[in-house]
């Protein structure tokens, strides 16, 4: 029976279980493998390690690690029931982030979900063995949980529906011990009574958790969007940044990369962290079927670039420029108008949106008065990209939309002014340099999502523009490697 478990079959079961949503996502058992690749061998060969996912789902992880220490400690152990029971009994537990998770996973570890049953690999005492889960409770101040964030209003309720109150996150100290590897998937966002709309990411509390709990070591996989983006990130990623104890990210830029069929925004990645440990950390891409590797350092800029050979492209950049367009791009809606703001019949503005053009009265305008009897050059706020995300060949077009409107034109939300000018030739001349490859790069590397604000232009310089700027005047203004300008080319659709 435990031969059935740890032996190797196809098709395995956890390869075909579906994704509770996009952001509680099943890790299939090959990326887990990949994500366990990243620890020393020497783990899989010591029987004094513990190891702890905090976040069970389906249980692959504790799964896969136990097939590897069944094998790892062969030599040291060789009766196979006694290195069942050492491995089982006191080496790998887990936290379930719900009752029906929990009973997935101790039948993917246990062979069965009681633990105490006769079907068990191991029999415990009780019937949770050592994946635990206990409804945890949220700690309300001020309306929120202090813990994780979560609004009271939409999670405060009965006990036949979930909290998710998870208890890895929330203070609760399920076991009294110390442990030496972290590993998992953890939730991906807070859900609000099955709305996601406007959650808000819960994945770095489970890092930091881990992080606080001083392991040796803690790989885990979650959302590459703490790279540059991310609601309430900002404190995480200066962290995971300044950080010399990562050695290494592994980077998928489209999600389905990783997850087939699943969608998240900005792309996903797994990493190495190991506790004492300093220097430069490996970071590795994957984008449409190409691989790229770079050592470097991770706080070399505000935001992390995400790869190495845009790394290069940037230094070159900044060490020329001395302004970014993000200081002249004007806030979200401009105007002061909102998306579904549509012309009226009677104005003396022309109001540009989605739509097309409509009259629209300057009396309903309270906002960016100062631009409206100018030239004004727009792009859409919304990418051209899904969810900001290559197509199939690895190319992105980042930007929609780019127009060039005249004096007493207007537009809502669904646009951003990047610049305003006294003649034509001005604003177009800013169009055309939008247009180029090489700003579009530029913006592509703080571009997680599906929105293009202000902050994405932060790494745009702003040019002279009495030059008609094109890509290769660019290139040669910066100095770009063959190498460097081949990497845009690869990465960029014309416009």
């Amino acid at each position: 029976m435990f031969e059935n478990l740890i032996g190797a079959h196809k098709p395995d079961i956890l390869d075909c279980i579906s994704n509770l949503s996009s952001d509680e996502v099943f890790t299939p058992p090959s990326v887990v493998n990949q994500v366990l690749d990243l620890l020393p061998k020497e783990v899989w060969e010591n029987p004094n390690l513990k190891i702890l996912d905090p976040a069970c789902k389906s249980g692959v992880f504790l799964r896969e690690a136990a097939k590897r220490l069944i094998s790892g400690l062969a030599g040291q152990i060789p009766d196979e029931n006694e290195r069942k029971e050492k491995i089982f009994r006191e080496m790998l537990y887990g936290l379930s982030i719900t009752e029906l998770t929990g009973f997935l996973s101790r039948r993917s570890l246990y062979y069965s979900k009681f633990a105490n049953s006769d079907f068990s690999v191991v029999q415990f005492d009780g019937e949770q063995g050592n994946v635990r889960y206990t409804r945890g409770k949220h700690t309300y101040v001020k309306n929120k949980c202090r813990f994780c964030g979560a609004p009271q209003g939409s999670l405060d309720r009965g006990d036949e529906l979930e909290n998710y109150a998870y208890q890895f996150i929330h203070g609760e100290k399920v076991f009294d011990m110390k442990f030496d590897v972290i590993i998992g998937n953890p939730p991906y966002q807070l859900q609000d009574a099955g709305d996601t709309t406007g959650a808000s990411p819960i994945y770095h509390l489970f890092v930091e958790q881990a992080k606080k709990l001083r392991p040796k070591y803690i790989s885990m996989i979650i959302p590459s969007r703490w790279f540059g983006g991310g609601k309430g990130l900002e404190s995480f990623r200066r962290d995971m940044l300044n950080d010399v104890q990562m050695r290494k990210i592994v980077d998928f830029t489209n999600a389905s990369d990783c997850f087939p069929g699943v969608d998240i925004a900005g792309g996903v990645c797994y990493f190495l962290w190991e506790h004492g440990s300093s220097g430069d950390c490996e970071v590795v891409n994957h984008i449409a079927g190409k691989t790229y590797a770079s050592m470097r350092k991770l706080n070399q800029f505000d935001t992390f670039i995400r790869y190495g050979t845009a790394a290069s492209v940037l230094e070159k950049v900044q060490k020329k420029a001395r302004r970014y367009l993000s200081d002249t791009v004007s806030s979200l809606r401009p105007f002061g108008l909102r998306t579904y703001v549509r012309p009226e019949e009677n104005g003396d503005l022309n109001l540009f949106w989605s739509g097309g053009i409509g009259r629209y009265p300057s009396e309903k305008v309270t906002f960016g008065l100062s631009m409206i009897h100018k030239w004004k050059t727009i792009t859409s706020i919304r990418s051209y990209d899904h969810g900001g995300l290559p197509d199939k060949e690895g190319f992105r077009r980042v930007l929609s939309r780019i127009d060039v409107l005249p004096p007493g034109t207007i537009c809502t939300e669904t646009y951003i002014v990047i610049g305003v000018f006294d003649t034509e030739a001005e604003a177009r001349l800013l169009f055309n340099y939008l247009k180029t490859k090489f700003v579009r790069f530029l913006i592509s590397l703080m571009s997680f999502s599906q929105d293009i604000a202000k902050k994405s232009y932060a790494l745009v310089p702003d040019m002279d523009l009495t030059n008609n700027w094109t890509d290769e005047l660019l290139y040669r203004f910066f100095d770009l490697s063959d190498e460097e300008i081949k990497f845009i080319e690869c990465h960029i659709k014309e416009m």
